[in-house]
């Protein structure tokens, strides 16, 4: 496996939440959620009070280091409506969740104005955001108009996910304890509720071949769902306290999880099988290793490469992991961080933290190895089970599945 310098991050931008004046300041500022667009060309911040920030990514180029630009902004869309400008959302609720959908096809786009003439057009880039009261509402990006408002849930809606396919299925985590499946082509419809979870829900990922689903909640075991059946597929145990974050690697072959246990475990979903962990200790000796709780992580995600992992935890710091070390590979100071998020093209990881800010990071920048191509192509096809019955030696077989790197 190549791997890059091994580099500090570097800060290369930090966005602050302009001071509401009709609000008390203390209350409710948090950055909960953080998302890039899957093509790169938008940033949604949920910067505290209600609002949602839509920019336009790249950010001024005197930040971003050359190279870091968005690749899929289309000259198109730049000449035939000009320069995409900053919105602002005003939710009316305190914003949880955050995600993007991904780019539907031409063809859907087509059969959507054709079936749906009296029906919101969401047939074009959007973005869900999960509130406080339990509603969900969808924007479109380009133009920031709301679209579509779900009801169902009756508490914090806390995550949300699109099937990556661009098929417009929508799946939403809450307090309520539920899962809810929702079909942003059928006017919102809500498909499906999926229970199971005695405590709330924290965190969804629904993996890239969008065959599964991951919940976590305040337990210490998270939930696989099949994305064909919404049925139960196993439990995941071996946590030590709640988990809180969850995401699939980018040929759904590993899923990790975190927890308030200081703790990220790697799993083969497919298996059920636990690989690793990643324990997070104490990097200042002046802190106090007796209190867990000053480790206790709160997000983890994999880079789109899937070579690295990034934690944020509250010890205030953003940690950055190789897959093949079970030590971290660099560290970057942080104060109050929630969550974070890689730059779909890679480069940059996006942290949001307590105070409302959002702040920018350079991430690893590496070229992966023939072999790691090799195994991530023929991962977003093959299950453990399928490899495992290939007539290949026993070692290959071990690095496809993860087991050695």
């Amino acid at each position: 496996m190549e791997r890059a310098l091994e580099e500090e991050p570097l800060l290369l931008a930090e966005l602050k939440p302009g001071r509401p004046h009709q609000f008390d300041w203390k209350s409710s500022c948090e950055t909960w959620s953080v998302a890039f667009s899957p093509d790169g060309s938008w940033f949604a911040w949920s910067q505290g009070h209600c609002i949602v920030k839509l920019i336009p990514w790249p950010l001024e180029e005197q930040f971003i280091p050359k190279g870091f630009e968005a690749k899929s902004r289309s000259k198109n869309e730049t000449k035939g409506r000009g320069s995409p400008k900053e919105k602002t959302l005003d939710c009316g609720q305190i914003v949880w969740g955050l995600a993007f959908s991904p780019w539907p096809s031409p063809p859907s786009r087509k059969l959507w104005a054709r079936h749906h003439p009296q029906v919101p057009d969401v047939s074009c880039l959007v973005l869900a955001t999960g509130l406080n009261d339990g509603q969900i509402k969808i924007w479109e990006v380009q133009t920031g108009l709301l679209l579509l408002n779900l009801s169902g849930h009756q508490d914090v809606v806390r995550d949300l996910s699109f099937t990556p396919s661009g098929s417009l299925i929508l799946v939403s985590a809450s307090r309520d304890k539920t899962l809810r499946i929702w079909d942003l082509n059928k006017h919102g419809k809500q498909i499906q509720v999926l229970s199971g979870h005695l405590q709330w829900v924290y965190c969804c990922s629904i993996s890239p071949d969008c065959s599964m689903l991951c919940s976590a909640a305040g337990e210490k075991s998270v939930f696989l769902w099949s994305m064909r059946s919404y049925t139960l597929i196993r439990k995941l145990e071996g946590h030590q306290s709640s988990v809180v974050s969850c995401d699939f690697s980018p040929d759904s072959a590993l899923l990790v999880t975190a927890s308030y246990d200081t703790n990220v475990i790697m799993w083969d979903p497919y298996t059920g099988e636990r690989l690793r962990s990643l324990h997070h200790t104490q990097v200042d000796p002046a802190m106090d290793d007796s209190d867990v709780h000053i480790s206790s992580l709160r997000s983890v995600c994999f880079s789109p490469e899937g070579l690295y992992l990034a934690t944020v935890a509250d010890d205030r710091l953003l940690r950055i992991w190789a897959l093949e070390l079970k030590t971290p590979i660099a560290f970057a100071p942080m104060t109050n961080g929630l969550c974070c998020t890689f730059f779909p093209h890679g480069g940059v990881i996006a942290t949001g933290t307590r105070d409302g800010h959002v702040q920018f990071w350079t991430a690893p920048r590496v070229l992966s190895s023939l072999k790691h191509l090799c195994r991530k192509a023929l991962r977003s096809f093959l299950t453990t089970y399928q490899v495992l019955a290939l007539p290949i030696p026993k070692k290959m077989k071990e690095f496809l599945t993860y087991r050695t790197f």
